[in-house]
């Protein structure tokens, strides 16, 4: 039997991400064409160009950095099929943002990959110029999240288009608001065991849900700050660094849990550079996975 999970923080207005002790910070890409992308993620998703020079670009909510692009136009276009990134997930603050998102998407004609009720949020997925994954989301507020033997119950419904326009209030979509934050990064990995030993056992989420060839990884109450899945990349091996696509991303982590992650990545033999703030860890893909004390 289901039920919600009794004293979880919640979301939508009563989660404080920042109270975890693992949160995503910034999510980091190389590109081919860092002016197109860079209009891209200003036009339309709303983010606010921060800074930038001829090849990178900071871009984010308030003056909070979310997104860093990096140019070089002979990098290797992405292969859909490597590991990498499969979405940037933006967490709006209320259902009533991402709606205004949704009608600012149909307004433009904004291409959209996909929509869908997840049960503990509502998304709406789309594509950059280059194919980085993006998602657009809300979350429920924590009371409506329901656990089953421990994990988080996730489906992937339809999406209500016709009630989430409803609560748009009539206000314009502008930029993203200021506490829009990256909520969650899901990768395409090479296989799903290496990856819950690397991101479980060595950094230290929890695994919150299994699906469909997927594991999702929270901490702190968090339904899932990390996801993997194997649906494209079954089987793919390091990632190069020399094509377009992600190049890293950064945690953000408490002390305590950046002392713990430090500690399991020397005993595993795991790969990774000390940093006078945190340190860099690179996954079974090569993926780089700063820490960074908050």
């Amino acid at each position: 039997m289901s039920h919600p999970h009794e004293g979880a923080l919640g979301s939508a207005g009563d989660f404080d991400l920042a109270s975890t002790p693992l949160r995503i910070g910034t999510v980091t890409l190389n590109v081919r064409d860092i002016d197109h992308v860079s209009r891209f993620y200003q036009e339309v998703v709303g983010v606010r160009l921060l800074g930038s020079d001829t090849s990178a670009a900071s871009l984010g909510a308030g003056a909070t950095p979310l997104l860093e692009l990096r140019g070089d136009p002979d990098l290797r276009p992405g292969d859909p099929h490597a590991a990498g990134l499969f979405h940037t997930a933006f967490l709006l603050p209320s259902r009533a943002d991402l709606a205004r998102w949704a009608s600012h998407a149909a307004e433009n004609r904004v291409p959209l990959t996909g929509a869908a009720d997840h049960a503990v949020s509502e998304a709406l997925y789309l594509s950059d110029p280059e194919g980085n994954g993006i998602e657009i989301y809300a979350d429920r507020p924590s009371r409506d999240w329901e656990y089953r033997d421990g994990m988080v119950v996730m489906v992937n419904d339809p999406l209500d288009f016709a009630g989430l326009l409803a609560t748009a209030g009539g206000e314009v979509w502008d930029v993203v608001p200021d506490e829009t934050v990256v909520g969650h990064v899901h990768l395409q990995v090479g296989e799903i065991a290496a990856a819950e030993a690397f991101y479980g056992g060595v950094l230290g989420f929890r695994t919150t849900c299994r699906y469909r060839r997927a594991s999702f990884f929270g901490a702190g109450g968090y339904y899932h700050q990390l996801a993997t899945n194997v649906w494209h990349s079954s089987g793919a091996g390091t990632r190069d660094d020399r094509t377009a696509g992600l190049a890293g991303f950064e945690i953000l982590a408490d002390g305590d849990a950046l002392g713990t992650a430090r500690d399991r990545a020397r005993s595993a033999g795991t790969r990774l550079a000390e940093a006078p703030d945190g340190l860099t860890v690179f996954d079974p893909w090569s993926i780089p996975v700063t820490l960074r004390a908050t």
